[in-house]
């Protein structure tokens, strides 16, 4: 369920009022612009900018018998405007107003999730900081690796939202642009110069060329964005939801007063922040499969993409909207269990630094394969025994004829593995 806070905000853009209140906007600059050409009169113009208006209901009222979304607004607004009506969408063609508002519409969401990032940003970098030094073990193939910190893995996140910020900021340029030239593009009935003005005024860049739409190539674009963005947080959701399974216990979601994890069993306590957005990622990302298979339309243009759209557009970014501030929220106030992070690093009993005793006996002269399988014979033993990978390697008689115990006991160092912590937040958080 999408929470009240994302509605105000992000929900307005997509409502009717919005959508029509920028169709009339564009239709009055194309009446400015034509004035300007005199091609419509300056009397005719203040008249239509003066009356010009439109009733929600009275559109579906008309659109009901005519099918057709822009002659019932247009209908709706020449009951308003009276004679001097003639003037407006003269020249022009449905989508002339359609992808025009649409990229305005589409502009007004993205900044909305530009923000969003930021304010994401802002608490993975806080966080970073805050756990430059939690150690904790890293893993790869869900199996322990090496030591690592908290700090690092928020570092991580912090510069992979830097690149889908890079990646939302170009696709606001991309969708950037409007188009008024009519039919097929080809500025028959409306010179060049009419769109220009609209699109200046309107903070939008002119389609350098166009056919009766837009090309769909700039949409698939910005929803591809949209879709990677929602893959890097679903990677952050993912990993929440494993560090919270039990048997691993290093972070958690915050539990508020009053919440409960399920109806059968009262001592659950659940990652559903995350797993809801996993769940939504998913949508996210079929709809930037949707915005792709739009570019293909036939000839100068189809009507198959605007069903598409009116689905996509708001569904798409709402969700974004929404799915960045619960990100933002979980992060900001994430239970993190130090002692079982170091408890963690613990659990296999030393075989964390088995590279470092690799590299120890290469070190000493000792071949890397036979190194490799010596030291791999003894991780194996610590694997299936209750014995430390240390105390097996003190008493082995072939590491002792590399190293002593003093060469062992350094292997067995977490500040070895964690020297350059610094250095990479420098190259970060530059």
């Amino acid at each position: 369920m999408i929470e009240r806070y994302t509605l105000p905000k992000m929900g307005k853009i997509w409502e009717p009022y919005n959508r029509f209140a920028k169709w009339l906007q564009v239709e009055i600059l194309v009446c400015e612009a034509m004035a300007k050409e005199g091609m419509v009169p300056l009397k005719s113009l203040d008249n239509i900018k003066k009356k010009a208006n439109f009733s929600i209901d009275r559109i579906k009222e008309i659109e009901a018998e005519a099918k057709h979304d822009v002659i019932a607004f247009l209908t709706n607004v020449e009951e308003y405007v009276g004679p001097d009506a003639r003037f407006i969408h003269m020249g022009l063609t449905s989508s002339d107003i359609l992808d025009t508002a649409l990229a305005l519409q589409l502009k007004e969401a993205m900044q909305i999730i530009i923000d969003d990032v930021g304010g994401l940003l802002d608490v993975l970098k806080d966080m970073a900081f805050k756990h430059k030094k939690t150690v904790m073990i890293g893993r790869s193939h869900g199996i322990h690796a090496e030591p690592i910190t908290f700090g690092l893995k928020l570092a991580v996140w912090y510069s992979e939202m830097k690149r889908n910020l890079g990646r939302l900021e170009q696709a606001l340029d991309v969708i950037g642009y409007g188009k008024i030239s009519g039919a097929v593009g080809t500025f028959a009935n409306i010179p060049p110069q009419i769109e220009r003005y609209v699109c200046d005024n309107l903070g939008l860049k002119p389609a350098e060329i166009s056919t009766q739409i837009i090309q769909r190539d700039r949409h698939a674009q910005y929803f591809t964005a949209l879709a990677i963005l929602a893959g890097s947080i679903e990677k952050v959701a993912v990993e929440i939801r494993h560090l919270q399974r039990t048997e691993v216990g290093e972070v958690e979601e915050a539990f508020t007063p009053g919440q409960k994890g399920s109806s059968a069993m009262p001592h659950k306590k659940n990652p559903i922040g995350s797993e809801n957005l996993s769940g939504l990622a998913r949508l996210v990302r079929s709809y930037c499969i949707a915005a792709m298979e739009d570019i293909p339309l036939w000839h100068e243009r189809d009507i198959s993409h605007s069903s598409v759209e009116r689905v996509i557009a708001p569904d798409s970014t709402i969700l974004m909207d929404f799915m960045l501030n619960r990100l933002t929220r979980i992060i900001k106030n994430l239970v993190v269990k130090k002692d079982n992070m170091a408890g963690n690093l613990e659990k296999l009993k030393g075989l964390i630094f088995s590279q470092q005793v690799l590299l120890a006996l290469i070190a000493k002269g000792c071949p890397r394969q036979y190194a490799y399988s010596l030291t791999q014979r003894i991780s194996l033993q610590a694997w299936n025994t209750e014995k430390g990978f240390k105390q097996l390697l003190l008493s082995d008689p072939d590491i002792e004829k590399y190293l002593d115990n003093k060469e062992i006991e350094r292997v067995f160092s977490v500040s070895y593995h964690l020297k350059h912590v610094e250095e990479i937040f420098a190259r970060v958080f530059q």
